[in-house]
């Protein structure tokens, strides 16, 4: 019997002991953000006092991550199906739905834009003896499909497999197709229609609640996924040195986007208070950061977006799935563009103001479609360098970057996809302030029968929400259910 390692068991130990001091904390009365962010900041410490010894805390974080993976189709079903059904017309879809394109792509644009400049102005890549002698960039080259099969490959082909693969554009295509049938038959008849309503919108309750469950567990998931991660990335940190210069812009321009650009788009364009909007995001960034995985995140993005920040169910359910697939600043725009710059600069080749405008352009195109799962970056980043020209042998040699990047990357994209979200319901007239403020509550955290009594009287039943919310000596806080 091979040797164990015990090492790695008391990794474990201490990681279950660690389980058992937030379980502590949340009884307590400890908001989920702050476990969050303990969760955090204890993995880190356990990733470098361990490193090399996490193979057992890899699997409780893999877990996780397949789980709550496993609910994204079903989840982008009922969001958008419940999104489309309850907008009511046909020409309200097609202005969210135009909205939520032109600000997913627009913040893609500007960290396209930001990285460029960047990464001009450093000088990236100049003087580096990059040695491609040797260097076999045909695995790359296997993962680009043709243009024709990824045209076709965006269209539904069988649902189940769709499904399955986490095929995410097939997957909303086919579901607005009948959620668009809906609002065509309900139109002229909405008494024969009903039962699908209602089976939807109880369907949609039902897999919030199963949702829920899963999202409690984020903070035990963030300190086992982080603590795998610092060790790994400390690893190939190790191992790529002479390219740390591209693994500090690539993260600058990360944080810069996700935090700066986005919160003057949100001031500017929704209106909302950008310390407070990151605040209640937390979880869901450092989600994205532990999984590297926008898809992963998604159920947890679209609770935030609804049940903290105020954003409708319709445009958080239609939105933020589209968000996994279309812009993707950190995966599409930053880390292919930061590639090609230094490729350039690295191997002294001669590229004009125009080149870099078909950069530019290119960039966008390649978001379009970029699936939010681990290694997307690699897939953009071959995509962009075959399109220009440059020679992709050197995404072999930033591999090991590129896997520390794309933590980083990944929460980029998972802001600019709420970001889009909260600036789409801000100019449809569907956020709610007073739940971004703190004063009120979604209609899901709410009593199910009273809510639904509520609804069906036409009003939110405010008065007894208020007494219930009252406590002697205080002022009545009203607790409006979100429509």
């Amino acid at each position: 019997m091979a040797d164990l390692d015990w090492l790695s068991i008391a990794a474990l130990a201490v990681i279950a002991a660690l389980f058992a001091g937030l379980f502590l904390l949340r009884r307590a009365g400890a908001k989920f953000t702050l476990l969050t962010v303990i969760a955090l900041v204890v993995g880190i410490g356990v990733g470098l006092a361990f490193q090399g010894h996490l193979d057992y805390v890899d699997v409780i974080g893999t877990i996780y991550v397949n789980v709550i993976t496993a609910v994204v189709a079903p989840l982008i079903i009922v969001s958008v199906l419940s999104s489309v059904t309850s907008l009511g017309s046909l020409a309200k879809l097609r202005t969210i739905g135009l909205s939520s394109v032109f600000w997913l792509l627009t913040t893609n644009l500007i960290a396209i834009l930001l990285t460029l400049g960047l990464a001009l102005a450093t000088g990236i890549g100049k003087g580096a003896n990059l040695e491609l002698a040797g260097v076999d960039g045909s695995a790359l080259t296997g993962l680009l499909a043709p243009l024709d099969e990824v045209i076709v490959g965006l269209f539904p082909h069988n649902v189940v497999g769709d499904i399955s693969s986490n095929n995410i554009i097939a997957i909303i295509l086919f579901t607005l197709l009948i959620a668009v049938s809906y609002l065509i038959v309900a139109d002229k008849n909405a008494e024969k229609v009903r039962p699908f309503k209602e089976f939807v919108d109880a369907t949609r309750r039902v897999l919030f609640k199963a949702v829920g469950f899963i999202i409690a567990l984020t903070p035990y998931a963030v300190l086992a996924l982080v603590a795998v991660t610092t060790s790994t990335a400390v690893t190939r940190i190790e191992t790529a040195l002479s390219l740390v210069g591209v693994l500090v812009i690539a993260l600058v321009a990360c944080f810069v986007d996700a935090y700066l650009v986005n919160g003057v788009l949100l001031r500017v364009f929704a209106d909302l208070n950008p310390l407070r909007f990151f605040r209640l995001l937390t979880p869901a960034q450092y989600t994205a950061f532990t999984t590297q995985s926008s898809i992963g995140t998604l159920p947890l993005t679209i609770s935030t977006l609804t049940r903290k920040i105020g954003v409708s169910d319709e445009v958080a359910g239609f939105t933020a799935p589209i968000g996994t697939t279309i812009g993707m600043p950190g995966c599409a725009g930053i880390w292919p563009t930061l590639v090609a710059v230094f490729t350039v600069n690295a191997l002294g080749i001669d590229y004009t103001p125009l080149d870099y405008v078909v950069l530019v352009v290119l960039g966008l195109l390649v978001s379009l479609g970029t699936a939010g799962v681990p290694g997307t970056a690699i897939v953009t980043a071959t995509a962009v360098l075959t399109a220009v020209g440059l020679p992709i042998e050197v995404l072999v040699l930033l591999i090991p970057i590129s896997a520390i990047a794309g933590t980083a990357s990944t929460m980029a994209n998972v802001t600019a996809a709420a970001t889009s979200a909260a600036i789409v319901a801000r100019r449809a007239g569907a956020l709610d302030d007073e739940i971004f403020a703190g004063r009120a509550v979604h209609r899901d955290d709410l009593d199910d029968d009273r809510v639904a009594d509520a609804s069906y009287a036409g009003g939110h039943d405010s008065d007894a929400i208020e007494a219930d919310a009252s406590t002697p000596g205080a002022a009545p806080t009203e607790l409006a259910a979100h429509r």
